[in-house]
């Protein structure tokens, strides 16, 4: 790494856009319960984000409309199976904890059901397994938590929740998850992510490849995933939001090949929101991609200039979200609110197993 960074954000951009101008109608049915059977067979609507026009396609058709002299950056992260289900040791009783994000040698910050379970030092069994103590309690009552375990048996906990965990599913999926390597990217490598990156969900290795061989340059960014960038926003103006900040850092060779390609006149398409925020949070006014890690707490919403992504691939997000906030930031508050009401009229599939957008 060539810069590490404290916690990033940016500046507040005064606005009258308020949470609830981010509305939209949506039919629960609607919102995918289950990955299509082809990751690059869902549905892509191409908009334009100069026109507000939109073009339907099928996502490995996503090849025509890249360029030799562009570069993809997707976010490696991979989701680990963060939902623990075990008992309290005092009672006996249930207990759920959700894993968010490691803050020392086998200590996490975590979500747990039901809190009042959940006082300093109490402790939790999971599966006859994995042992945890809780040894602290943050803003907004998350709890932090040190884990043990048998290290004879397994050399870091990842093993174990590997065996005992679950995926953390939004708890819009109510189905259960067959594979769990269905809500993973084909490229996931640094463990870390409590929610995945899941733009790159419709990425395939055959596709990679073929856009990799017409001349697209690929590049990889980490932000591991937490449940602040989907936390619901619960205040009525934008600007009074608090985004939660995640771990991220990008290499020093990914940021060199940003900069070579966007001088030559290359577009950067960032696949997914999360790796949007990476690349905006690294890069300095000029659009100059800086390597580094950290923790970025940006917030990107409509009146914000981007200085460095072009295009952006993405999902359908929920209603009043910071996601969808941050797609109108690029393409337009009406053009992005009239594509969705399109996407609902011809029944696209929502949310995280969802359809796809490209904004160009």
């Amino acid at each position: 790494m060539s810069e590490s960074r404290n916690i990033i954000t940016n500046e507040r951009i005064d606005t009258d856009l308020t949470t609830h101008d981010f509305y939209y109608d949506l039919p629960e049915e609607l919102i995918a319960q289950s990955p299509s059977t082809q990751r690059d067979g869902c549905r892509l609507m191409v908009l334009n984000r100069d026109t507000g026009a939109v073009e339907r396609r099928i996502f490995r058709e996503i090849i025509d409309y890249l360029r030799p002299e562009d570069m993809l950056v997707v976010n490696s992260s991979k989701v680990i199976p963060a939902r623990l289900l075990g008992k309290t040791d005092k009672t006996g009783a249930d207990m759920e904890l959700l894993l968010l994000r490691c803050v020392g040698e086998d200590e996490w910050e975590t979500l747990v059901r039901p809190g009042k379970r959940a006082k300093i030092g109490a402790s939790f069994t999971f599966a006859d397994k994995l042992f945890a103590t809780v040894t602290g309690i943050v803003e907004g009552g998350n709890r932090t938590v040190r884990f043990s375990y048998d290290k004879e048996k397994y050399s870091t906990i990842y093993q174990v929740l590997d065996e005992i965990g679950n995926m953390p599913l939004p708890p819009y999926i109510t189905k259960k998850l067959e594979n769990k390597d269905d809500y993973q990217t084909v490229y996931a490598k640094e463990e870390g992510s409590a929610a995945a990156p899941t733009a790159g969900l419709h990425f395939t290795d055959e596709l990679l490849c073929r856009i990799k061989e017409k001349g697209v340059g690929y590049g990889e960014v980490t932000l591991h995933v937490g449940l602040g960038t989907f936390r619901p926003v619960k205040v009525d103006k934008i600007t009074d939001h608090e985004m939660h900040g995640e771990l991220f850092h990008i290499e020093e060779d990914v940021a060199s090949e940003i900069n070579r390609r966007r001088a030559n006149g290359g577009r950067i398409i960032a696949v997914g929101t999360t790796a949007c925020r990476v690349l905006e949070s690294v890069s300095t006014s000029d659009g100059t991609v800086v390597a580094g890690e950290g923790e970025t707490g940006i917030f990107i919403y409509p009146g914000y200039k981007f200085k460095v992504v072009d295009a952006l691939i993405t999902n359908f997000h929920l209603p009043e979200s910071t996601l969808i906030m941050l797609v109108s930031a690029l393409a337009g508050k009406e053009n992005v609110m009239s594509a969705y009401k399109t996407a609902v009229e011809e029944r696209y599939r929502f949310f995280s197993f969802g359809d796809a957008m490209l904004i160009l």
